[in-house]
């Protein structure tokens, strides 16, 4: 029989030091006006840490924080966005030998910006099935370098960012349990991050650089927006909806909401304006100095009320995920009793305005 629960034992991220708007702006990366709108006042940048590496340092701290030795990991999954550094290699695998050095599976999770949450609940599921102990390492990382990817202007609306966060779950104890996690998916929406483009025989034969408006335009001309819209509310709706059930919660009882690292104009649109959630409850004051972190967000996020000491016994907190395909996620996590201190530093957090 498997375990009902499953719970968050320990949490860590790595992140690079913050390039401000201001000096992007300076150095010619961007405009201060066309930004404005996206309220971000900064983006973590890493100039030479790679995405797997960055994840294998926020692995090591989520397994310090939660206290379990390698050997008792049964699971790494490692979700990303972009290019990990090498062709045809297997990130997952780096992750694991740097951060673990045990021989449990290690998977990679491709699923755009939803890949984090969707980790979660692959990782959950497969907790719960097990017939003894066991425990499970969620991890996200990306970088998102030029001039393949510009992360002022490639997602216009979003400013994307480097960096890695991790989970550890457990089947049996943790500071925190967490709710099944809802995932849903409209595949006829995938084209909006295809639009009229012929297949491509690598990664850039048809851009040098990523312009995913592009496709949105193309799509949006065929589809209508109106449609377009009504379908992306729906499947969030239906996520957000399962994973409240799944909590036997509502959505007033909840007092952090961690949802993902959009330009302000975006994240109100799609989440705040529409679920009337008080901006004070949730990450955005911090998200807005870090950027947009692929697939590690909603990882990211609660490692950061974890650190600094907002969560406390009883609180309930809500992630919420999107991603192109389009797939959408939600999960509550209930705080059961206050996460022991960080044991070390978990990023460098240096800003970079000069």
């Amino acid at each position: 029989m498997g375990s009902d629960g499953i719970y968050l034992s320990g949490t860590g991220s790595w992140l690079p030091p913050r390039l401000t708007t201001a000096e992007a702006a300076r150095r010619g990366l961007c405009g201060v006006a066309e930004l404005a709108p996206t309220k971000i006042e900064s983006a973590t940048v890493s100039d030479d840490v790679p995405a797997p590496e960055m994840a294998a340092r926020a692995v090591a701290e989520a397994m310090r924080h939660s206290g379990a030795l390698p050997h008792e990991i049964d699971l790494l999954l490692y979700a990303n966005v972009w290019y990990q550094g090498h062709d045809m290699w297997a990130p997952a695998s780096y992750v694991q030998r740097v951060a673990l050095g045990n021989d449990c599976p290690a998977v990679e999770i491709r699923q755009l910006s939803n890949g984090g949450m969707a980790a979660l609940a692959l990782a959950s599921d497969r907790l719960r099935a097990a017939s003894s102990r066991a425990a499970a390492v969620v991890a996200a990382g990306d970088r998102f370098a030029a001039p393949a990817f510009d992360r002022w202007h490639s997602d216009p609306g979003t400013v994307f960012a480097d960096g890695a966060a991790a989970w550890v779950l457990d089947n049996q104890d943790g500071f925190a349990r967490l709710h099944p996690v809802s995932v849903v998916s409209d595949p006829e929406l995938e084209g909006m991050h295809r639009g009229d483009d012929p297949f491509g025989d690598a990664p850039g034969a048809l851009r040098p650089t990523v312009e995913l408006r592009a496709g949105q335009r193309a799509f949006l001309s065929r589809t209508g927006m109106a449609s377009t819209i009504a379908r992306s509310q729906a499947g969030q709706q239906r996520a957000l909806k399962q994973a409240l059930a799944d909590a036997e919660a509502e959505l007033g009882e909840i007092d952090h909401f961690v949802l993902p690292h959009f330009g302000h104009r975006r994240l109100a649109a799609n989440f705040l304006t529409k679920l009337r959630v008080d901006e004070a409850r949730t990450t955005w004051d911090w998200a807005r100095t870090v950027g947009h972190l692929g697939a590690g967000d909603q990882l990211a996020g609660l490692d950061r009320l974890v650190r600094t000491g907002r969560l406390g016994a009883g609180d309930r907190v809500l992630l919420m995920g999107v991603g192109a395909g389009f797939s959408w996620s939600s999960a509550v996590v209930d705080i059961l009793r206050p996460p022991r201190p960080a044991t070390a530093p978990h990023s460098d957090e240096r800003t970079t305005s000069s």
